[in-house]
Formats: C-alpha cells, sequence, structure tokens
C-alpha cells in the first residue's frame, strides 16, 4: 500500500517529553514531503498554537486544528473546513461551566474568549499565544457559536464532570479530554477522523491511503478511520489495542519511524 497521506498528533507524538522536534524527525518529515506525503499535525490547539512548527518545518502543511473543528493552512491560512458548536450548544457548555466553578474559555474565529479572568486564564495564554478578550456577558460570548469551548479544573473534577456529561448536554456535542485538566467540547461533526476525511475529498486520497499517529483518547477517532492508525509506544494499552501498529515512543522519535517503515521503503 503506497500512503500518501498522514496526520500526527503533537504533544507525546511528533514531540519529545521536553516538547522539542528533534532533527531526526524534522529531516524525516521533509523527505516524506519531498516523496508526495501529505503531512499535516491534528491537534487541539489553534492554528496560532503550531504556527512555529510550520516554521520549523518550512513547508506548506495543512492542520487540524481545534481536534478537527477546523483545518487550515499553515501560510495562507486558507480555511478548507470548519463546523462549529451551534450558539445553544455553546451557551450551555458555558453556563455549564461556570455552575461547576471551571475556568471557561471559548474558541471562535480563531480568537480566545472568556467570560472570567483567573489565574488558568492567565497560564492558558502563554500555552496558546493568544491574548484571551474578556466578555462577561454571556449572549454576547456565545452568538455566532464557537469553534471549541474548553473547560480548565483540577483533574479529578474534569473527570468526574466528564462521566456526568451524558444527558446534560444535546446529542450534538462531543467532548473528551486533551489533557487530563483540560476537557474540550466541539461540534459532533469535528473530529480529527472527519478533518482527516475532508482532507481526503480535497486531495483526491483515499481512507486507506491514510496514515494517523497518535498517543491520546483525543487521537483515537483518526486511529481508528486511517487505513493504518499507529499508536506511539508511550501511549495507554487500551490506544494500542485499538491500533493497526505501535510504533517507538516519542522519546525514540516513533513517528519518524513510522515515515521510514511505512512511507519511504
Amino acid at each position: 500500500m503506497a500512503y500518501k497521506l498522514m496526520a500526527v498528533d503533537i504533544d507525546g507524538t511528533l514531540l519529545d517529553d521536553n516538547s522539542r522536534l528533534t532533527e531526526n524527525t524534522k529531516k524525516t518529515i521533509r523527505l516524506g514531503v519531498e516523496n508526495g506525503l501529505i503531512f499535516t499535525i491534528a491537534t487541539g490547539r489553534p492554528i496560532q498554537g503550531v504556527e512555529y512548527l510550520n516554521k520549523m518545518l518550512d513547508l506548506d502543511l495543512p492542520f487540524i486544528t481545534y481536534n478537527g473543528a477546523m483545518v487550515v493552512m499553515g501560510r495562507s491560512k486558507e480555511i478548507l473546513y470548519e463546523q462549529k458548536l451551534s450558539p445553544t450548544d455553546t451557551k450551555d457548555i458555558v453556563e455549564l461551566g461556570l455552575k461547576y466553578g471551571v475556568t471557561v474559555m471559548v474558541w471562535k474565529d480563531n480568537g480566545l474568549f472568556v467570560p472570567l479572568m483567573d489565574a488558568r486564564v492567565e497560564e492558558y495564554k502563554h500555552i496558546s499565544n493568544v491574548e484571551p478578550v474578556l466578555i462577561s456577558n454571556i449572549q454576547e460570548l456565545t452568538r455566532n457559536g464557537a469553534t471549541k469551548v474548553l473547560w480548565y479544573g483540577e483533574e479529578e473534577e474534569i473527570q468526574k464532570y466528564q462521566k456526568e456529561m451524558a444527558g446534560l448536554l444535546s446529542d450534538h456535542v462531543n467532548y473528551h479530554t486533551s489533557r487530563p485538566y483540560f476537557l474540550e467540547f466541539v461540534d459532533k461533526n469535528a473530529s480529527k477522523a472527519i478533518a482527516m476525511e475532508k482532507l481526503g475529498e480535497h486531495y483526491g486520497i483515499k481512507q486507506s491511503e491514510m496514515i494517523a499517529v497518535g498517543d491520546g483518547y483525543n487521537d483515537l477517532s483518526m486511529i481508528e478511520y486511517a487505513g493504518l492508525g499507529v499508536a506511539m509506544g508511550n501511549a495507554p494499552d487500551d490506544i494500542k489495542e485499538k491500533a493497526d501498529y505501535v510504533t517507538l515512543s516519542n522519546e525514540e522519535d516513533g513517528v519518524a519511524h513510522v515515515i521510514r517503515e511505512f512511507v519511504l521503503k
């Protein structure tokens, strides 16, 4: 099988434990692209949070952002696909988060908006590289819907609230943790798998010709969707069980190993 498109998660997958992109991985990605591979980075982050990787690789890559809610070209910022939460769902998620007392952040139009400023917002500002905008009026905050809503709380409470979501929100909402203390909400038609499908339509690439590589539960949709679903060596066992192949860990350049084994050979 000639694989033509490869989607890769960032933390715990593309980057090592010190959040570095190794020279070996960088060179191998470039070699794959030179040989015709469409390489895409699939993340929960906005485009602003991954632009540094675009510069490091010096390639015109498509990016799957917001866990699949937006697919955007890195250089031109052309949006290839976007699926927002409805205004009603956005409002329900925001109000529920405020009721629970977690820090609530709303992404829309590639901007970061918050109903309250606190220390977690300040911390997240440095993670996202985006200055948050305070909008305390809930109707104004949730007007026109949102690309993604994020809750930031203690690990224990986030795990507890995640289990309570069934029945509290409409069936048009997908939710999952990206980090143990982040619970993220997107539309049900936004996932890394759907984003890969949209990229396949854009580039004329079949599902069977795709590879997906990840280490987390928000990567499962694309790992199960791709013709070759790959789990990192550092992924939890239940993710490895769902994968077609287990590569080396992120500390051992597992992404580069996949490119060498399944693209360049």
